[in-house]
């Protein structure tokens, strides 16, 4: 795994031992980034939070292309090592906040965030959960942006949010809402 593009380029990212986690592959960060350049334009200056972390990818890719900060969430030990080693072997510190708790039990950032990324674990119906928890208005920015990574099981998107589309990416399919 490696950064995509931006500041951080081709560097290569610290990856998760074991099958706890399983990180998203460079080709669908690459599609699932084409997209939202393409809808959000530049990332300079965006408020990110990257669910159910993991490595991080999702989000150090954000701040990579110019996100200002990045809410990282991971409850899982193993994987929270990892992240930290990520976001200190790209001097990410002062851009980013690491919370360990389940996203069920996460308080809303002190501002809306403007893109969320969620890569919850495939069907356990996590994505569903998430979904309903960020649909309060303290967590996405209006005319926010929304990143679901499943595998293909149906997605129950609130009134918060419309589906602006979906595309899949071998085992991955992303949705990309957008909050009203």
């Amino acid at each position: 795994m490696r950064i995509i593009s931006g500041d951080w380029r081709g560097r290569p990212l610290a990856d998760l031992e074991g099958r706890g986690t399983r990180p998203t592959s460079d080709r669908a960060r690459e599609g699932l980034f084409s997209m939202l350049a393409s809808r959000i334009g530049s990332f300079e200056g965006l408020a990110v939070a990257d669910l159910f972390a993991g490595t991080g990818a999702l989000g150090l890719e954000a701040i990579s292309r110019g996100a200002r900060h990045c809410l990282f969430v991971e409850n899982d030990r193993s994987a929270l090592e990892t992240l930290r080693s990520n976001i200190d072997r790209f001097g990410a510190r002062e851009r980013a906040d690491v919370r360990q708790q389940g996203v069920e039990h996460i308080a809303p950032p002190s501002q809306p965030r403007d893109l969320v990324f969620l890569d919850p674990p495939y069907g356990k119906g996590l994505a569903d959960m998430a979904l309903a928890r960020i649909a309060d208005p303290a967590w996405v920015a209006p005319g926010g942006w929304v990143s679901v990574e499943t595998g293909g099981e149906g997605l129950a998107v609130p009134e918060a949010f419309t589906l602006e589309t979906e595309r899949r990416f071998g085992k991955a399919h992303i949705h990309l809402l957008r909050r009203a």
